[in-house]
């Protein structure tokens, strides 16, 4: 099996903490030079300094605001050579019912996903193209299976990347460009935290209580960690992933409750 990512270069949105951060540590030990992207500078550091260096990878970061489209556009630009490997990755949207979700909330979301994700994909698919060899993997939710409550804002603007990933997937694989979805569950991670603390506010309860009816809900009845799911985003980028087009991949221990 081809896991070898020697030579590739890959962009790794929201890669100071969680899913993103593990995603680049892993796709870091499989060769790969890794470009971090995300807005605290600090934090970008000592994220860098967790990657493999091993057999000469070189890794770099860009600071920015995915809040600023004109900022990340020309953050983007100050970047050479071609990439192969993109991880679009940003933070869901607060939660709440969708009825009283503002307008602004929406179009804030469908900012920060889709059109973020969107002048990304533009900034590398025509080295992609060149080098025959591309990997675009969204870290989206299982709320495009299955919407969860409460998110109502996230459900939505989650639901639309999908669909705009499947559009990629058809247009871009003859190019031996790949695109696909990764769909978290329950993951220990910050955003997971503010989930059991909003809930357990609203209810009434312990937090631990709260953290123990979710995992309850799941079949492997835990909780999953950021490197099982950087685990599967890493091999959908390898060469051993190229006939693997289009999909979404829920990584939640068999909680969703769909094929």
């Amino acid at each position: 099996m081809n896991l070898d990512l020697k030579n590739k270069n890959a962009i790794v949105c929201g890669s100071t903490q969680g899913i993103g951060e593990a995603s680049a540590i892993e796709l870091a030990k499989l060769g790969a030079n890794i470009t971090l992207i995300a807005r605290n500078k600090n934090k970008l550091l000592e994220a860098l300094d967790k990657l493999d260096k091993s057999i000469g990878q070189k890794h770099t970061f860009i600071c920015v605001d995915f809040s600023n489209t004109d900022k990340l556009k020309s953050a983007l630009a100050l970047l050479d050579g071609n990439y192969h490997i993109l991880i679009n990755n940003t933070g869901g949207p607060a939660g709440g019912p969708i009825v009283d979700a503002d307008i602004n909330d929406f179009e804030d979301a469908f900012k920060m996903h889709l059109l973020n994700n969107q002048i990304l994909v533009q900034k590398v698919v025509e080295g992609m193209k060149k080098e025959c060899f591309g990997r675009i993997v969204n870290i989206i939710s299982t709320s495009v299976k299955a919407p969860i409550p409460g998110l109502g804002v996230s459900n939505t603007i989650r639901a639309a990347v999908a669909n705009w990933a499947k559009t990629l997937s058809i247009e871009l694989g003859s190019h031996g460009i790949t695109v696909n979805n990764v769909l978290p569950g329950f993951t220990n991670t910050n955003r997971l935290k503010s989930i059991i603390s909003n809930k357990a506010e609203k209810q009434g309860k312990l937090e631990e209580e709260i953290a123990e009816i979710m995992k309850g809900s799941v079949p492997a009845n835990r909780f999953g960690e950021a490197n099982e799911v950087a685990n599967a985003i890493a091999f959908l980028c390898t060469p051993a992933a190229s006939y693997i087009n289009g999909i979404n991949v829920p990584v939640d221990g068999g909680r969703t409750n769909s094929l």
